[in-house]
């Protein structure tokens, strides 16, 4: 077991958040389940030759996904994701028979089937998109977190308290672009959360050979700025830690950077083999999978029982059956419509 492994044993004895309502307790388990049943069935239509391209999946990272934006105010608030976005758009509200239909490059597709898996985008959702290249997303990210302030600031708008969260992997934490705006959103007091999901690879690069200090959160510091690890597969962990730093954000006390410790159970795309980690390492992580941790919280606590647990695991893959069976039905693009959305309309 690897150093970074043994360390992160440690967030076992979190405490859960003592304020979870049975309401939210739902939400939280139907989004985890909506997303690990969602990406298990893209790894089915792909390698059956339904889906094509780069798609990279986000299993075993769910309670990072549900526990921020779950604590943030859809459809007022603002999110921008990486190339790993399926979850997040579903996390956001993004129905999940658009989503799949933008995998299979359909009209009916969030992104009208020009995104494809790595670039679903969903005004309506407020969902910023996700970016092929990693750390594009965070100065959009930035530019929405700044207009929030604007708003309120230059234009007087007193209901201007929008927060934005940028989620990038470990790996973006080491170009130009994160530490520009990490700047930049503590100089302005920007409302931003900069979530890590530091899932230990960026591609085939272990997190340990690829930086000088392997303790992301604390990079915070250098800005003034507060910083913060949480464990990422104990998904109230991570709510409580995104909704203390959405408070600081609307009360005008700037960003927050977010580490949070998670692991993704797949290779980095369906293309990879997954033969670079560790199968101890695999192994222990595995035995940390996000939604049975939640489900033994949840039962212990007596929120929900195994019955209804199971009700929601049988809903959700008829939703993600009929999300596929609409996207396969859906209509190509008009290739008439080829140059649309390339410039802004009138």
């Amino acid at each position: 077991m690897t150093t970074e492994t043994a360390a992160a044993a440690s967030f076992a004895t979190a405490q859960p958040c003592p304020d979870l309502t049975r309401e939210e307790a739902l939400t939280i388990y139907r989004d985890m389940v909506l997303g690990r049943r969602f990406e298990d069935k893209c790894a089915e239509m792909y390698y059956r030759g339904k889906m094509f391209g780069f798609v990279h999946l986000y299993n075993g990272q769910e309670a990072v996904s549900s526990g921020v934006i779950k604590a943030m105010k859809t459809q007022h608030d603002w999110f921008c994701s990486t190339y790993r976005d399926h979850v997040h758009a579903l996390s956001a509200g993004v129905p999940a028979r658009e989503v799949m239909s933008e995998l299979f490059g359909k009209e009916t597709g969030c992104s009208k089937g020009r995104g494809g898996s790595m670039h679903l985008f969903s005004k309506e959702h407020h969902l910023l998109g996700g970016y092929a290249f990693i750390g594009e997303g965070i100065p959009v990210a930035l530019g929405a977190a700044f207009t929030s302030r604007y708003k309120r600031d230059a234009l007087g708008d007193s209901s201007s308290n929008a927060v934005t969260a940028a989620f990038f992997g470990d790996g973006t934490c080491n170009i130009g672009q994160f530490y520009e705006c990490l700047n930049m959103a503590q100089l302005w007091k920007l409302p931003i959360l900069f979530v890590v999901e530091n899932n230990k690879w960026a591609i085939g690069m272990a997190h340990e050979r690829a930086t000088s200090d392997t303790e992301i959160w604390r990079k915070a510091a250098g800005f003034g700025m507060h910083g913060e690890e949480v464990d990422g597969m104990d998904v109230l962990a991570v709510r409580d830690a995104a909704q203390r730093a959405v408070a600081r954000a609307r009360a005008g006390e700037g960003p927050t950077l977010l580490e949070c410790m998670t692991y993704r159970f797949r290779g980095h795309s369906l293309a990879d083999p997954d033969e670079l980690r560790d199968p101890e390492e695999k192994a222990f992580w595995a035995e940390r999978d996000p939604i049975k941790g939640f489900q033994a919280t949840m039962h212990s606590r007596g929120l929900l029982s195994a019955e209804e647990m199971e009700a929601i695991d049988k809903e959700i893959d008829a939703e993600v059956r009929e999300a596929v069976e609409f996207a396969l039905a859906a209509p190509e693009p008009d290739a008439s419509e080829l140059t649309r959305y390339i410039w802004a309309e009138d």
